[in-house]
């Protein structure tokens, strides 16, 4: 990550919409967006095939579910928040990975700047390609600050996302289960 890129570009935003970028209280706001953004943009310096590499054998193949998994990213589009909860559920083919690497990937997703529907997909997706389960679903729910705080100005409107790969797709039984154990009904 450039940092010095990013300070940059804060003051040129300070100043261009009007700020003193040398009033006391914008003096080291350049550094602290730049520390901001590492840690907020962390996903594109991560891996989610190196948290799920770390696996387990079983011999069940039930269906797991990781829910209310809470994520925070950044609209590509207007480069403001959106935030909610992932539920994500998988069901093995001899594999499971440990229950923190569930989270940690849509953590890596999730910080980058994003569409919703993308990073749904791309959850679903690495499952797929580094654990290679029977199926996988994902839904998530999240509230956008581009609808919040500027355009159409609707707190509380939320968008859901749902992604489905292998045996979730053409199923819907097994759909119905996941959303039943979500307490969601369909």
């Amino acid at each position: 990550m450039d940092k010095d890129k990013i300070k940059e570009g804060v003051r040129l935003i300070l100043e261009g919409i009007g700020e003193d970028i040398n009033r006391e209280g914008l003096l080291e706001t350049p550094d602290r967006i730049a520390k901001m953004y590492d840690e907020l943009a962390a996903g594109y310096h991560d891996s989610a095939a190196a948290h799920l590499a770390k696996r387990f054998h079983v011999e069940d193949s039930d269906m797991i579910i990781e829910k209310d998994i809470t994520f925070y990213s950044f609209c590509e589009h207007h480069m403001l928040p959106f935030y909610g909860h992932a539920a994500v559920a998988y069901i093995p083919d001899g594999e499971v990975v440990g229950l923190s690497k569930i989270a940690r990937t849509v953590e890596v997703f999730a910080k980058r700047f994003q569409l919703q529907e993308r990073l749904a997909a791309q959850v679903a997706d690495a499952f797929m390609e580094e654990l290679r389960p029977k199926g996988v679903m994902v839904l998530i729910e999240a509230e956008h600050m581009c609808m919040t705080m500027r355009g159409i100005k609707k707190p509380g409107a939320k968008t859901v996302t749902v992604v489905t790969r292998g045996a979730f797709e053409d199923d819907e039984k097994l759909q119905n289960r996941f959303f039943q154990m979500l307490g969601q009904r369909t």
